[in-house]
């Protein structure tokens, strides 16, 4: 939108990949199943920079209630180990040296409405990101009013079309978090 110019394509494909983020953060709340895919949201603090866990360690199910990361560099396993912790997965590793060993704990009504909060966090994220991307959309068109570069009506037209944008973003998500909150409460 920096460009100055109005485009509903690129304001739908800014809103998509909020729904692209909140589906992979959502993937990674297993209900109860070791999945490598769990780990996907961890973020480690790694050589001064935050990194994704799979750029720092191999992550592999050898059963279905166990995850095993195998840390590639000694000096980092403290790193993930911290990460994994503060993720709010609700994962406690159990380190034999550059091996973390990750016990999925059976599903109890306590961890589904945990799981659950998490979810709804992680779609409010997306809800607030999909705003913004209205906000930064809807000031463009004002200011391509005051400069005279549309009229009245456009930016009422356009002002529309960003709205029904935002509230298709809005409903995916919502969507999205239902099904997730049905998955983790039915199993």
């Amino acid at each position: 939108m920096a460009n100055e110019t109005y485009d509903i394509n690129e304001l739908k494909r800014r809103m998509q990949g909020a729904s692209s983020v909140l589906k992979t953060e959502l993937s990674g709340l297993r209900t109860g199943r070791a999945s490598v895919h769990m780990l996907d949201p961890v973020m480690v603090e790694a050589y001064g920079a935050q990194m994704p866990l799979i750029q720092v360690a191999s992550v592999s199910v050898p059963e279905p209630r166990l995850i095993t990361v195998n840390v590639w560099d000694r000096s980092l396993v403290h790193a993930v180990e911290k990460a994994i912790v503060n993720s709010n997965l609700g994962l406690s590793p159990a380190t034999e040296g550059q091996m973390l060993r990750l016990r999925i704990p059976e599903l109890n009504e306590e961890r589904r409405k945990e799981l659950v909060k998490i979810a709804h966090k992680y779609a409010e994220t997306a809800r607030v990101a999909v705003r913004h991307v209205r906000r930064d959309a809807m000031d463009l068109v004002k200011k391509l009013e005051k400069d005279h570069k549309i009229s009245k009506d456009d930016h009422d037209h356009f002002s529309g079309d960003i709205q029904k944008a935002t509230d298709a973003g809005i409903a995916e998500i919502d969507h999205m978090l239902a099904a997730k909150e049905k998955e983790i409460l039915t199993i």
